[in-house]
């Protein structure tokens, strides 16, 4: 039966009912995927990918009838859940007016998404050029700010991921960059800021703070401030961890970028629309930044879309001067369409606000209570519906589960924890020593504690791993 919706929750929840299996449906597309489809960041023999046959809300479920609860949003973009009614019926209702429509024309849905959006960014970025997703968001940003300054260089965290373009690609910090990186494409990264495997030896956050910065200042004068471009930063680094800024540090930013002429963006592609509980993660800092990338939750993945939110001075720069870049589908009618009608149900459901909440409520302190219990957990973090636990073999040493980077028998600890979340009904979000808490913004208290439920049953397998570290090396 359908799980009760707290009278503080949006309105729209899934039917829960199980789900009828097609086992002989599945294999054909099973079959179809394995012949006809390449798999992203995989080795395409070693994969094995779920064939889904639906999803509504917060869950989804395969043709065997196994349905799960999914803690990781798609891939952290289904903010208002799947198949809301509002948004299908956008969609629908703009195809059966205008499909497509080249984007150098007006369109009234176009208009109206980028007003929209424009009327939640932060500062005075009220310009929208529209993109396609996050990546191409990434690169025209930083096209941006290098033909407004005029310099060549980017600056971005070791701690990021900015998408999977050549660009987007070299900025980003993770180990996806290193097969594609080039040393040729004007970037260099630093350290942020994170206090629980701090580069910098500090104990206090107002400490990582201060020598945070202090690196970034180094770095810049080391690089030559007139090189430099642009200051590229998740406000909420997302697959990379969700490692909170300490107060201070983006206004620290802001005000070196400030100080130098330099650029700086903000990458909102995973934490904005809602995840951290404010429109934008830099609500929470009071920052504005120059450039603002987004995509995901602008229409809950519905249909893909992105763009760059440009504040007047860049927006200037490209007044009587060409932009030279461009998207076929730059403000795709049923992209537009879908981000409209989702960026109206956040408002009317109150999503932000129940983001807040839930993140407040019940995931905050459900997770913390894990930690509590499970030794395998080394730091609970994160906001809204945007949290990371940090797994361990040893909590004094913080030695991660799994090496940085682990592949094969090195990652059995955490593939064991993630086999565990999948029996008891949750889909999770794991990267590295890692496991991400980032269900739906609209997820209702019971569904946010069924997923830690789950998670306190598969936390149990990823403790067998540490206990077993302690008994070969004796009780500390």
């Amino acid at each position: 039966m359908t799980p009760p919706v707290p009278s503080h929750a949006p309105s729209h929840a899934p039917a829960s009912a199980a789900p009828l299996a097609d086992p002989r449906a599945g294999a054909a597309v099973k079959a179809a995927d394995r012949a006809h489809v390449f798999h992203s960041w995989s080795a395409q023999e070693l994969i094995d990918p779920l064939a889904v046959a639906g999803a509504e809300g917060a869950y989804f479920w395969d043709y065997e009838g196994n349905r799960y609860l999914d803690f990781t949003s798609g891939l952290v973009f289904t903010n208002i859940g799947y198949q809301h009614p509002t948004v299908v019926a956008a969609i629908q209702e703009q195809a059966a007016r205008l499909t497509t429509f080249a984007p150098a024309f007006a369109l009234d849905v176009r208009s109206e998404a980028a007003r929209l959006i424009a009327a939640r960014t932060p500062g005075d970025l009220d310009k929208i050029f529209f993109t396609n997703g996050g990546a191409d968001a990434v690169e025209h940003a930083l096209r941006m700010a290098r033909l407004h300054t005029g310099r060549p260089k980017v600056l971005s965290a070791y701690r990021s991921y900015h998408g999977g373009t050549t660009t987007a690609i070299n900025v980003t910090g993770d180990p996806r960059r290193w097969a594609s990186d080039s040393g040729t494409a004007g970037v260099v990264h630093f350290w942020t800021p994170f206090l629980y495997r701090s580069p910098f030896y500090a104990s206090t956050e107002a400490e990582e703070c201060a020598r945070a910065l202090e690196h970034l200042e180094a770095t810049i004068a080391f690089e030559g401030p007139e090189t430099v471009a642009a200051v590229i930063l998740e406000t909420v680094p997302g697959t990379a961890g969700i490692m909170m800024p300490p107060p201070g540090y983006l206004a620290g930013v802001r005000e070196i970028c400030d100080r130098h002429g330099i650029v700086f963006v903000l990458d909102e592609v995973m934490a904005g629309f809602g995840r951290t509980g404010e429109w934008f993660a830099a609500d929470h800092f009071d920052v504005v930044p120059d450039l603002l990338t987004f995509a995901k939750g602008v229409n809950s993945g519905y249909v893909p879309l992105g763009g760059v939110a440009i504040s007047a001075a860049i927006a200037e720069t490209f007044a009587t001067r060409p932009y030279p870049g461009g998207l076929t589908y730059s403000g795709h009618p049923l992209a537009c369409a879908a981000a409209v009608a989702t960026l109206r149900v956040m408002e009317d459901e109150k999503v932000v606000e129940h983001a807040a909440h839930i993140g407040a409520t019940v995931l905050g302190p459900g997770l913390r209570d894990l930690a509590e219990r499970h030794p395998s957990v080394g730091e609970v973090r994160g906001t809204g519906v945007f949290w990371a636990l940090d797994l361990v073999r040893d909590r004094e040493t913080r030695e991660p589960l799994v090496p940085y980077n682990a592949t094969g028998e090195a990652n059995a600890p955490m593939a064991a924890f993630a086999a565990a979340c999948k029996r008891n009904g949750l889909w999770p979000f794991v990267n590295m020593n890692r496991t991400h808490a980032v269900p739906a913004c609209n997820v209702t208290e019971a569904e946010a504690k069924e997923g830690l439920a789950a998670l306190d049953v598969a936390l149990g397998v990823a403790d067998e791993y540490t206990v077993q570290r302690r008994a070969a090396g004796g009780e500390r």
